[in-house]
């Protein structure tokens, strides 16, 4: 499938505002973290703003963006439609979690119910998203049991290691903080790596003799193909990744996206305040290029099934 840049970011700045917004929620509401006015501005701000810029970009791939509204009428059969609603309101309760927290200085209480609402809202948001890929037979690559929870656990890991960088910046760090951001991250390397797996030693895909149903009297073979110039179809599920590029950039993710933050962030727990902040800085951006090269991978290797019409051999 063609990576667009507009789904990654979507993809990607949506989970970790989520996530953030998620734990800022749980962990307010279990009086873990202070009603702090400047700290809850800047919380409540990033996640507010990767989720809206995410949403926003998820337009930009639409033929016609202006009738991206239409798509919230069919959440009955649609997870797309689900996700639109559900990330609408999730706006209702997170924001008025965040307007107790910066202007009334509370987190706790009665407040506290909104906080575990807006955090389910958004679990529920991310795992729509997921499930928009994870629904798709025709995409063998997609419809696997590992992407869903892999979703779930990137936004909670990238939402943990905003969370982290925040609490260091104004002096609320504590170590349960750095050892959350460290254990979501081995959670989703492990899935992560468990997908990887998966899709590499799948079999029984789809071929033009089973396609056809020809497959048992010989080989079947496209004879001519269909048109003599590319189309939408070609252009946006007819991309193909050399399996060589594909292990590379895997690779390239894993370290980036894991093991070098994980590092990071165990080292942080031993050194003074500012080279902690730095190194929990220095994690957050190196899991940022990772899981972007994550995303990327995720749609380049999805194979479509529409391409055995087009030549290809299997899907």
């Amino acid at each position: 499938m063609h990576p667009a840049f507009s789904v990654i970011f979507f993809t990607t700045a949506s989970g970790a505002g989520y996530g953030l917004l998620a734990l800022l929620g749980l962990f307010g509401a279990a009086g873990l973290l202070p009603p702090d006015r400047g700290f809850g501005v800047a919380g409540f701000g990033i996640g507010f703003v990767l989720v809206t810029l995410g949403l926003l970009s998820s337009t930009f791939h639409l033929g016609h963006p202006e009738r991206a509204w239409r798509a919230l009428t069919q959440w009955r059969s649609s997870w797309l439609s689900r996700e639109g609603v559900l990330a609408i309101l999730t706006y209702v309760p997170t924001g008025l979690y965040a307007s107790s927290w910066v202007f009334l200085g509370r987190n706790d209480g009665a407040f506290a119910l909104l906080a575990i609402a807006g955090a389910l809202l958004c679990g529920l948001t991310v795992y729509c998203t997921a499930m928009i890929y994870a629904s798709l037979k025709p995409v063998r690559r997609w419809s696997n049991p590992w992407v869903v929870p892999a979703y779930l656990l990137l936004g909670l890991a990238t939402g943990a290691l905003l969370l982290d960088l925040l609490t260091r910046a104004f002096g609320l760090g504590a170590p349960h903080f750095t050892v959350l951001a460290v254990a979501a991250l081995l959670l989703a390397g492990g899935m992560k790596a468990a997908y990887w797996r998966s899709i590499a030693a799948e079999t029984g895909g789809s071929t033009v003799s089973s396609a056809t149903g020809l497959g048992r009297p010989g080989g079947v073979k496209l004879l001519d193909a269909p048109h003599t110039e590319a189309n939408y179809l070609m252009q946006e599920m007819g991309f193909r990744i050399a399996r060589k590029h594909a292990n590379r950039l895997r690779r390239i993710s894993a370290l980036t996206l894991f093991a070098i933050p994980v590092f990071l962030l165990v080292a942080s727990l031993a050194v003074a305040a500012g080279a902690a902040l730095a190194f929990s800085t220095l994690a957050l951006l190196s899991a940022g290029l990772g899981v972007v090269v994550e995303r990327w991978l995720f749609f380049a290797e999805a194979r479509h099934t529409v391409m055995l019409y087009y030549g290809a051999e299997d899907a």
